[in-house]
């Protein structure tokens, strides 16, 4: 993540999860919800960039433990208001492309909405941080958007290393430029299939999911 959409994501923190309420969107969302916690049961999970914890509450539901980073105080802060049981969800301030050593083995990671922000040039730094945190065999799964005219927010240029960008306003009136990549199919096989067994790919109208475990 750049560090000029670090501020837009703080600045948008308490408004982030309205993305969420788009009525086209609703039954996809309540299938991944389901989807996402059912697969974390009974296992320790590393969350990467986190946000406003949307997504851990659902992981909540059924995993044994959560560690759920962000770089985001203010992001942070939203996900540790809703409230989850503390004996099993922590919340950490930690760098996705940077992860420390001291956030321990996990032996599931989730990172939804995050690889889109992630420029073409980071992925593989992003892959060799989150799977130093893993053990062997270890589940993964993306989650992120596909790109639908009329309901995605217009791309806005293209940079000449192919990452693309998106014009963001919030309610404040003010506008901000964000990274925002929509990988294909075959894209995230390329980039993923040095590190990745087991690669599962699966579209929805909105969405595209991912699972993989980490290579030996």
């Amino acid at each position: 993540m750049q560090h000029s959409d670090l501020a837009y994501y703080s600045a948008r923190a308490h408004e982030y999860e309205r993305i969420y309420s788009k009525p086209e969107r609703q039954d996809e969302l309540q299938a991944l919800q389901a989807t996402i916690s059912e697969l974390f049961a009974d296992k320790s999970v590393l969350e990467v960039a986190c946000g406003t914890g949307y997504w851990t509450q659902y992981i909540a539901q059924s995993a044994k433990t959560i560690c759920a980073t962000d770089l985001s105080e203010e992001a942070l802060a939203v996900a540790k208001a809703k409230g989850l049981d503390k004996n099993r969800v922590r919340f950490i301030t930690a760098d996705a492309i940077a992860l420390p050593d001291s956030l321990g083995q996990f032996d599931s990671a989730f990172c939804g909405f995050w690889w889109s922000h992630v420029a073409r040039a980071s992925i593989a730094r992003f892959l060799d941080s989150l799977h130093a945190r893993l053990t062997q065999s270890a589940r993964v799964v993306l989650l992120d958007n596909l790109y639908v005219e009329g309901s995605s927010t217009p791309i806005s240029r293209r940079s000449p290393e192919g990452d693309t960008f998106q014009i963001r306003r919030l309610s404040d009136g003010s506008s901000h430029e964000v990274l925002k990549n929509f990988p294909t199919e075959g894209e995230l096989y390329a980039q993923l299939s040095a590190r990745a067994e087991n690669i599962k790919y699966a579209a929805s109208e909105h969405y595209w999911y991912l699972e993989y475990y980490r290579a030996a």
